[in-house]
Protein backbone atom coordinates (compact mmCIF):
# COMPACT_ATOMS: atom_id res chain seq x y z
CA UNK A 1 0.00 0.00 0.00
CA UNK A 2 2.97 2.39 1.18
CA UNK A 3 2.45 5.84 2.69
CA UNK A 4 -0.89 7.28 3.47
CA UNK A 5 -2.72 10.59 4.02
CA UNK A 6 -5.79 10.85 4.94
CA UNK A 7 -7.62 13.97 4.77
CA UNK A 8 -11.55 15.33 4.78
CA UNK A 9 -12.83 17.76 2.03
CA UNK A 10 -15.31 18.99 3.87
CA UNK A 11 -16.16 20.61 6.67
CA UNK A 12 -15.34 17.27 8.90
CA UNK A 13 -17.45 14.19 9.58
CA UNK A 14 -17.29 12.35 6.72
CA UNK A 15 -15.40 9.39 7.68
CA UNK A 16 -11.74 9.78 8.13
CA UNK A 17 -11.99 7.49 11.20
CA UNK A 18 -13.54 4.11 9.81
CA UNK A 19 -11.26 4.82 6.37
CA UNK A 20 -8.37 4.47 8.30
CA UNK A 21 -9.56 1.72 10.29
CA UNK A 22 -10.24 -0.02 6.68
CA UNK A 23 -6.76 0.85 5.88
CA UNK A 24 -5.44 -0.59 8.71
CA UNK A 25 -7.71 -3.88 8.25
CA UNK A 26 -6.48 -4.43 5.01
CA UNK A 27 -2.98 -4.10 4.55
CA UNK A 28 0.01 -4.07 6.96
CA UNK A 29 0.50 -1.12 8.63
CA UNK A 30 2.97 -0.14 11.35
CA UNK A 31 1.35 2.50 12.84
CA UNK A 32 -1.19 5.94 12.33
CA UNK A 33 0.47 9.35 12.85
CA UNK A 34 -1.80 12.41 13.31
CA UNK A 35 -0.53 15.57 12.15
CA UNK A 36 -3.15 17.85 13.59
CA UNK A 37 -5.95 19.46 15.87
CA UNK A 38 -6.06 17.60 18.84
CA UNK A 39 -9.09 16.38 21.25
CA UNK A 40 -11.91 18.08 19.86
CA UNK A 41 -11.52 15.85 16.46
CA UNK A 42 -14.56 12.79 16.32
CA UNK A 43 -13.76 10.10 14.33
CA UNK A 44 -16.68 7.21 14.88
CA UNK A 45 -15.39 3.82 14.41
CA UNK A 46 -17.73 0.85 14.73
CA UNK A 47 -15.97 -2.64 14.13
CA UNK A 48 -18.20 -5.32 12.60
CA UNK A 49 -18.56 -7.03 16.27
CA UNK A 50 -20.45 -4.11 17.53
CA UNK A 51 -17.90 -1.91 19.42
CA UNK A 52 -18.01 1.72 18.74
CA UNK A 53 -15.55 4.22 19.72
CA UNK A 54 -14.99 7.95 19.19
CA UNK A 55 -11.39 8.34 18.30
CA UNK A 56 -10.14 12.04 19.54
CA UNK A 57 -6.52 11.59 19.86
CA UNK A 58 -5.09 8.19 19.08
CA UNK A 59 -5.32 6.43 16.08
CA UNK A 60 -8.73 5.27 14.60
CA UNK A 61 -6.64 2.17 13.68
CA UNK A 62 -6.06 0.96 17.18
CA UNK A 63 -9.07 -1.63 17.19
CA UNK A 64 -6.62 -3.54 15.12
CA UNK A 65 -3.80 -4.96 17.23
CA UNK A 66 -0.34 -3.52 16.89
CA UNK A 67 -1.28 -1.25 15.05
CA UNK A 68 0.50 2.02 17.24
CA UNK A 69 -0.46 5.18 17.05
CA UNK A 70 2.29 8.66 17.20
CA UNK A 71 1.24 12.25 18.04
CA UNK A 72 3.33 13.91 15.90
CA UNK A 73 4.82 17.58 16.74
CA UNK A 74 1.74 19.12 15.15
CA UNK A 75 -0.84 17.70 17.82
CA UNK A 76 -2.18 19.13 20.34
CA UNK A 77 -1.98 16.77 22.61
CA UNK A 78 -4.19 16.74 25.87
CA UNK A 79 -3.06 14.50 28.45
CA UNK A 80 -6.54 14.51 30.65
CA UNK A 81 -8.77 13.78 27.62
CA UNK A 82 -6.33 11.25 26.72
CA UNK A 83 -6.71 8.87 29.93
CA UNK A 84 -10.42 9.20 29.48
CA UNK A 85 -10.20 7.77 26.08
CA UNK A 86 -7.36 5.34 27.16
CA UNK A 87 -10.28 4.52 29.72
CA UNK A 88 -13.04 3.90 27.33
CA UNK A 89 -10.99 2.02 24.66
CA UNK A 90 -9.90 -0.27 27.62
CA UNK A 91 -13.54 -0.96 28.79
CA UNK A 92 -13.99 -1.83 24.79
CA UNK A 93 -11.24 -4.58 25.11
CA UNK A 94 -8.44 -2.77 23.96
CA UNK A 95 -5.91 -2.56 27.35
CA UNK A 96 -2.86 -1.44 25.57
CA UNK A 97 -3.56 1.37 23.81
CA UNK A 98 -1.17 3.63 25.99
CA UNK A 99 1.44 0.74 25.69
CA UNK A 100 1.23 1.60 21.92
CA UNK A 101 1.11 5.30 21.99
CA UNK A 102 4.32 7.47 20.97
CA UNK A 103 4.27 11.67 21.61
CA UNK A 104 6.56 14.00 19.99
CA UNK A 105 8.50 15.93 22.85
CA UNK A 106 7.27 19.40 20.46
CA UNK A 107 3.81 18.74 20.89
CA UNK A 108 1.87 21.32 22.39
CA UNK A 109 0.09 20.55 25.69
CA UNK A 110 -3.79 21.28 26.04
CA UNK A 111 -4.31 22.32 29.89
CA UNK A 112 -7.70 22.44 31.69
CA UNK A 113 -6.65 26.61 31.40
CA UNK A 114 -6.89 26.82 28.07
CA UNK A 115 -10.23 24.79 27.94
CA UNK A 116 -11.37 27.11 30.50
CA UNK A 117 -10.27 30.42 28.25
CA UNK A 118 -11.67 28.88 25.41
CA UNK A 119 -15.04 28.61 26.61
CA UNK A 120 -14.90 31.75 28.39
CA UNK A 121 -14.05 33.53 25.16
CA UNK A 122 -16.86 32.11 23.24
CA UNK A 123 -19.21 32.77 25.69
CA UNK A 124 -18.43 36.34 25.44
CA UNK A 125 -19.25 36.35 21.46
CA UNK A 126 -22.91 35.33 22.29
CA UNK A 127 -25.12 35.02 19.19
CA UNK A 128 -21.76 35.62 17.40
CA UNK A 129 -20.31 32.38 18.30
CA UNK A 130 -17.52 30.67 15.71
CA UNK A 131 -18.81 27.15 16.93
CA UNK A 132 -16.08 26.40 18.82
CA UNK A 133 -15.73 22.60 20.62
CA UNK A 134 -14.75 24.02 24.04
CA UNK A 135 -12.03 22.01 24.27
CA UNK A 136 -9.28 24.56 24.17
CA UNK A 137 -7.74 23.95 20.44
CA UNK A 138 -7.82 27.56 19.80
CA UNK A 139 -5.79 28.80 22.58
CA UNK A 140 -3.45 26.10 22.77
CA UNK A 141 -2.30 27.53 19.68
CA UNK A 142 -2.97 31.22 20.00
CA UNK A 143 -1.04 31.41 23.49
CA UNK A 144 2.04 29.27 21.74
CA UNK A 145 1.62 32.22 19.34
CA UNK A 146 2.28 34.45 21.54
CA UNK A 147 4.53 32.76 24.79
CA UNK A 148 7.74 31.09 23.87
CA UNK A 149 7.40 29.07 27.09
CA UNK A 150 4.21 27.67 26.26
CA UNK A 151 4.09 23.93 27.92
CA UNK A 152 4.93 21.14 25.61
CA UNK A 153 5.11 17.36 26.39
CA UNK A 154 8.83 17.18 26.58
CA UNK A 155 7.72 19.40 29.87
CA UNK A 156 6.56 16.73 31.54
CA UNK A 157 9.47 15.20 31.85
CA UNK A 158 11.31 18.16 33.79
CA UNK A 159 9.01 18.69 36.84
CA UNK A 160 10.36 21.83 37.72
CA UNK A 161 10.01 23.69 34.29
CA UNK A 162 6.74 22.04 33.80
CA UNK A 163 5.22 23.53 37.13
CA UNK A 164 6.61 26.98 35.82
CA UNK A 165 5.41 27.21 32.80
CA UNK A 166 1.68 25.83 34.05
CA UNK A 167 2.29 28.69 36.61
CA UNK A 168 2.86 30.85 34.01
CA UNK A 169 -0.19 29.83 31.78
CA UNK A 170 -2.94 29.65 34.83
CA UNK A 171 -2.03 33.19 35.65
CA UNK A 172 -2.45 34.36 32.27
CA UNK A 173 -5.90 32.42 32.68
CA UNK A 174 -6.86 34.14 35.86
CA UNK A 175 -5.75 37.52 34.48
CA UNK A 176 -7.16 37.65 31.37
CA UNK A 177 -10.60 35.95 32.44
CA UNK A 178 -10.62 36.97 36.40
CA UNK A 179 -14.84 35.65 36.21
CA UNK A 180 -13.78 32.27 34.19
CA UNK A 181 -14.60 28.98 36.05
CA UNK A 182 -12.49 27.44 38.10
CA UNK A 183 -9.56 25.46 37.15
CA UNK A 184 -7.53 23.07 38.78
CA UNK A 185 -4.40 24.72 40.87
CA UNK A 186 -1.42 24.33 39.79
CA UNK A 187 0.21 21.47 41.90
CA UNK A 188 -2.76 19.37 40.89
CA UNK A 189 -2.34 19.89 36.85
CA UNK A 190 1.53 19.27 37.15
CA UNK A 191 1.22 15.82 38.85
CA UNK A 192 -1.29 14.89 36.47
CA UNK A 193 1.01 15.91 33.55
CA UNK A 194 3.86 14.20 35.40
CA UNK A 195 1.72 11.10 35.63
CA UNK A 196 1.22 11.33 32.12
CA UNK A 197 4.93 10.87 31.30
CA UNK A 198 5.33 7.53 33.33
CA UNK A 199 2.67 6.20 31.31
CA UNK A 200 3.56 7.28 27.37
CA UNK A 201 6.44 7.11 25.39
CA UNK A 202 7.70 10.60 24.61
CA UNK A 203 9.99 10.84 22.35
CA UNK A 204 12.14 12.87 19.72
CA UNK A 205 11.28 13.57 16.07
CA UNK A 206 14.38 10.90 15.04
CA UNK A 207 11.18 8.55 16.52
CA UNK A 208 8.95 9.08 13.57
CA UNK A 209 12.01 8.76 11.04
CA UNK A 210 12.39 5.44 12.11
CA UNK A 211 8.33 4.37 11.90
CA UNK A 212 7.99 5.49 8.48
CA UNK A 213 11.44 3.17 7.52
CA UNK A 214 9.66 0.62 9.18
CA UNK A 215 6.55 -0.28 7.77
CA UNK A 216 3.60 1.63 5.69
CA UNK A 217 2.22 4.59 8.12
CA UNK A 218 -1.55 6.27 7.37
CA UNK A 219 -1.35 9.89 8.05
CA UNK A 220 -4.75 10.54 10.08
CA UNK A 221 -6.09 14.03 9.37
CA UNK A 222 -8.35 16.00 11.41
CA UNK A 223 -11.55 18.23 10.79
CA UNK A 224 -11.79 19.06 7.50
CA UNK A 225 -9.48 21.15 4.30
CA UNK A 226 -12.75 23.73 3.92
CA UNK A 227 -11.64 24.48 8.16
CA UNK A 228 -8.83 24.80 7.70
CA UNK A 229 -7.21 28.39 9.14
CA UNK A 230 -5.89 30.02 6.20
CA UNK A 231 -8.17 28.50 3.40
CA UNK A 232 -11.51 28.11 5.44
CA UNK A 233 -14.10 30.22 5.64
CA UNK A 234 -13.26 32.91 8.31
CA UNK A 235 -14.17 33.13 11.13
CA UNK A 236 -15.83 29.63 11.22
CA UNK A 237 -12.36 27.98 11.01
CA UNK A 238 -9.83 25.65 13.08
CA UNK A 239 -6.78 26.77 14.55
CA UNK A 240 -5.20 23.95 12.52
CA UNK A 241 -3.94 22.98 9.15
CA UNK A 242 -6.06 20.78 7.88
CA UNK A 243 -4.86 20.05 4.56
CA UNK A 244 -1.77 17.75 3.31
CA UNK A 245 0.69 19.93 4.27
CA UNK A 246 1.97 19.20 8.09
CA UNK A 247 1.85 15.42 7.07
CA UNK A 248 4.01 16.03 3.81
CA UNK A 249 6.34 18.21 6.26
CA UNK A 250 6.74 15.06 8.56
CA UNK A 251 7.77 13.21 5.36
CA UNK A 252 10.06 15.93 3.95
CA UNK A 253 12.43 15.59 7.17
CA UNK A 254 12.12 12.19 7.16
CA UNK A 255 14.18 12.09 3.95
CA UNK A 256 11.09 12.03 1.22
CA UNK A 257 10.86 9.75 -1.95
CA UNK A 258 14.33 10.76 -3.79
CA UNK A 259 17.11 10.25 -0.65
CA UNK A 260 18.70 7.11 -0.36
CA UNK A 261 16.91 5.29 2.27
CA UNK A 262 14.39 8.03 2.53
CA UNK A 263 10.72 7.40 4.40
CA UNK A 264 9.11 7.18 0.73
CA UNK A 265 5.93 9.91 -0.92
CA UNK A 266 2.83 9.33 0.58
CA UNK A 267 -0.75 8.97 -1.30
CA UNK A 268 -3.18 11.54 -0.89
CA UNK A 269 -6.76 10.37 -0.23
CA UNK A 270 -9.45 12.60 -0.39
CA UNK A 271 -12.92 12.01 2.17
CA UNK A 272 -15.95 12.98 1.07
CA UNK A 273 -19.93 12.04 2.01
CA UNK A 274 -22.37 11.86 -0.78
CA UNK A 275 -23.95 14.52 0.93
CA UNK A 276 -22.81 17.30 2.96
CA UNK A 277 -22.97 18.19 6.38
CA UNK A 278 -21.81 20.90 8.92
CA UNK A 279 -21.56 20.84 12.78
CA UNK A 280 -22.03 24.55 13.96
CA UNK A 281 -21.98 27.66 11.93
CA UNK A 282 -20.67 29.27 9.43
CA UNK A 283 -21.51 29.22 5.63
CA UNK A 284 -23.13 26.21 3.95
CA UNK A 285 -24.72 26.95 0.13
CA UNK A 286 -26.02 23.59 0.00
CA UNK A 287 -28.23 23.71 3.71
CA UNK A 288 -31.25 21.38 3.53
CA UNK A 289 -33.44 21.48 6.53
CA UNK A 290 -35.41 18.72 5.49
CA UNK A 291 -32.02 16.54 5.06
CA UNK A 292 -30.86 17.64 8.37
CA UNK A 293 -34.28 16.40 10.12
CA UNK A 294 -34.83 13.41 7.98
CA UNK A 295 -30.62 12.28 8.16
CA UNK A 296 -29.72 12.52 12.03
CA UNK A 297 -26.84 11.51 13.24
CA UNK A 298 -26.42 8.78 15.99
CA UNK A 299 -22.58 10.22 16.75
CA UNK A 300 -23.33 13.73 16.21
CA UNK A 301 -25.44 15.32 18.06
CA UNK A 302 -26.60 19.15 18.94
CA UNK A 303 -23.35 20.21 21.34
CA UNK A 304 -23.85 23.06 23.61
CA UNK A 305 -20.24 24.50 21.76
CA UNK A 306 -20.30 23.41 18.51
CA UNK A 307 -24.52 23.76 17.85
CA UNK A 308 -26.10 22.16 15.19
CA UNK A 309 -25.29 19.35 13.13
CA UNK A 310 -26.87 20.33 9.79
CA UNK A 311 -26.88 18.39 6.70
CA UNK A 312 -27.54 19.07 2.59
CA UNK A 313 -26.91 18.42 -0.35
CA UNK A 314 -23.25 17.11 -2.29
CA UNK A 315 -21.34 20.93 -3.16
CA UNK A 316 -19.30 20.28 -5.97
CA UNK A 317 -18.21 24.02 -6.01
CA UNK A 318 -16.73 23.61 -2.43
CA UNK A 319 -15.45 20.29 -3.31
CA UNK A 320 -13.51 21.55 -5.87
CA UNK A 321 -12.00 24.67 -3.98
CA UNK A 322 -10.66 22.57 -1.60
CA UNK A 323 -9.29 19.94 -3.62
CA UNK A 324 -7.54 23.11 -5.33
CA UNK A 325 -6.13 24.59 -2.19
CA UNK A 326 -5.09 21.13 -0.62
CA UNK A 327 -2.96 20.57 -4.21
CA UNK A 328 -5.11 17.59 -5.34
CA UNK A 329 -5.78 14.18 -4.56
CA UNK A 330 -4.66 10.71 -5.84
CA UNK A 331 -7.92 9.22 -5.20
CA UNK A 332 -11.27 9.68 -3.10
CA UNK A 333 -12.76 7.57 -0.52
CA UNK A 334 -16.88 8.04 -0.73
CA UNK A 335 -18.70 7.34 2.44
CA UNK A 336 -22.22 7.30 3.15
CA UNK A 337 -23.07 5.33 -0.35
CA UNK A 338 -26.45 3.68 2.09
CA UNK A 339 -27.72 6.75 1.93
CA UNK A 340 -27.12 7.86 -1.61
CA UNK A 341 -28.83 4.47 -2.44
CA UNK A 342 -31.93 5.02 0.23
CA UNK A 343 -32.52 8.91 -0.93
CA UNK A 344 -33.30 9.22 -4.69
CA UNK A 345 -34.32 12.98 -3.99
CA UNK A 346 -29.93 13.68 -2.88
CA UNK A 347 -28.90 16.08 -5.55
CA UNK A 348 -25.31 17.73 -6.47
CA UNK A 349 -24.28 21.69 -6.47
CA UNK A 350 -22.42 22.26 -9.75
CA UNK A 351 -22.54 26.12 -9.08
CA UNK A 352 -23.73 28.84 -7.38
CA UNK A 353 -25.64 31.75 -8.22
CA UNK A 354 -24.73 34.67 -7.26
CA UNK A 355 -25.23 38.65 -7.59
CA UNK A 356 -22.57 38.74 -9.48
CA UNK A 357 -23.56 35.70 -11.89
CA UNK A 358 -22.96 32.38 -11.67
CA UNK A 359 -19.82 30.81 -9.91
CA UNK A 360 -18.51 27.38 -10.52
CA UNK A 361 -15.12 28.16 -8.90
CA UNK A 362 -14.22 29.77 -5.79
CA UNK A 363 -11.39 31.98 -5.94
CA UNK A 364 -8.01 29.70 -4.51
CA UNK A 365 -6.58 32.75 -2.25
CA UNK A 366 -5.56 31.94 1.33
CA UNK A 367 -2.87 33.30 3.74
CA UNK A 368 -4.77 36.54 3.97
CA UNK A 369 -8.11 36.47 6.30
CA UNK A 370 -9.87 39.32 5.74
CA UNK A 371 -9.88 38.05 1.92
CA UNK A 372 -11.16 34.48 3.33
CA UNK A 373 -13.60 36.88 5.43
CA UNK A 374 -15.01 38.68 2.67
CA UNK A 375 -15.00 34.74 0.68
CA UNK A 376 -17.60 34.23 3.80
CA UNK A 377 -19.53 37.12 3.49
CA UNK A 378 -20.30 36.25 -0.68
CA UNK A 379 -21.01 32.92 0.30
CA UNK A 380 -24.17 34.42 2.83
CA UNK A 381 -25.70 35.58 -0.68
CA UNK A 382 -24.48 32.51 -2.94
CA UNK A 383 -27.84 29.75 -4.04
CA UNK A 384 -27.40 26.62 -4.99
CA UNK A 385 -27.65 25.38 -8.78
CA UNK A 386 -28.29 21.43 -8.85
CA UNK A 387 -28.61 18.28 -10.92
CA UNK A 388 -29.34 15.36 -9.66
CA UNK A 389 -26.92 13.04 -7.80
CA UNK A 390 -28.19 10.14 -9.68
CA UNK A 391 -28.24 6.24 -9.78
CA UNK A 392 -24.56 6.31 -9.95
CA UNK A 393 -23.38 8.79 -7.24
CA UNK A 394 -19.77 7.05 -7.47
CA UNK A 395 -19.54 8.18 -11.41
CA UNK A 396 -20.95 11.49 -11.12
CA UNK A 397 -18.61 12.27 -8.13
CA UNK A 398 -15.65 11.21 -10.49
CA UNK A 399 -17.22 13.76 -13.10
CA UNK A 400 -17.86 16.27 -10.88
CA UNK A 401 -14.48 16.91 -9.09
CA UNK A 402 -11.97 15.15 -11.47
CA UNK A 403 -10.19 12.28 -9.35
CA UNK A 404 -11.18 8.61 -9.52
CA UNK A 405 -13.06 7.14 -6.61
CA UNK A 406 -10.77 4.65 -4.62
CA UNK A 407 -12.91 3.40 -1.81
CA UNK A 408 -16.67 3.31 -1.01
CA UNK A 409 -18.11 2.74 1.93
CA UNK A 410 -21.69 1.30 2.25
CA UNK A 411 -22.08 1.33 6.15
CA UNK A 412 -20.78 2.52 9.46
CA UNK A 413 -18.36 -0.94 10.03
CA UNK A 414 -15.21 -1.77 8.61
CA UNK A 415 -16.99 -4.63 6.62
CA UNK A 416 -19.42 -2.11 4.75
CA UNK A 417 -16.07 -0.76 2.72
CA UNK A 418 -14.95 -2.06 -0.71
CA UNK A 419 -11.92 -0.74 -2.86
CA UNK A 420 -13.19 0.13 -6.56
CA UNK A 421 -10.01 -1.37 -8.55
CA UNK A 422 -9.13 1.96 -9.47
CA UNK A 423 -5.17 2.39 -9.43
CA UNK A 424 -4.01 4.33 -5.94
CA UNK A 425 0.11 4.78 -6.30
CA UNK A 426 1.84 5.86 -3.34
CA UNK A 427 3.79 8.44 -6.10
CA UNK A 428 1.77 11.44 -5.71
CA UNK A 429 2.75 12.56 -9.36
CA UNK A 430 1.27 9.98 -11.04
CA UNK A 431 -2.36 10.42 -10.91
CA UNK A 432 -2.94 13.22 -8.52
CA UNK A 433 -5.82 15.29 -10.26
CA UNK A 434 -7.92 18.52 -9.78
CA UNK A 435 -11.49 19.08 -11.58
Amino acid sequence: MGHVIVVDLGFGDAGKGTVVDHLCRTSPVTAVVRFNGGAQAAHNVVADDGRHHTFAQFGSGTFVPGVRTHLSRFMLVDPLALAAEADHLRRLGVTDALDRLTVDRDALLTTPYHRAANRARERARGAARHGSCGMGIGETASYALAHDDAPRAGDCLSPARLRRRLGALHDWYRTMFPSGEDVPDVAACADAFTAFAGRVRIVDGGHLHRLLRSGDVVFEGAQGVLLDEWHGFHPYTTWSTTTFANAETLLDEAGGAGEAGGAGAAARLGVLRTYATRHGPGPFVTEDAALTAALPEPHNGTGPWQGAFRAGHLDAVALRYALEVAGGVDGLAVTHLDVAGARPDLRVCYAYATPDGRVDRLPKGGGDLDRQAALTRRLASARPVYAPLGRRPVETIEDALGAPVVLTSHGPAASDKRATGQPFSRNPGTLRRTA
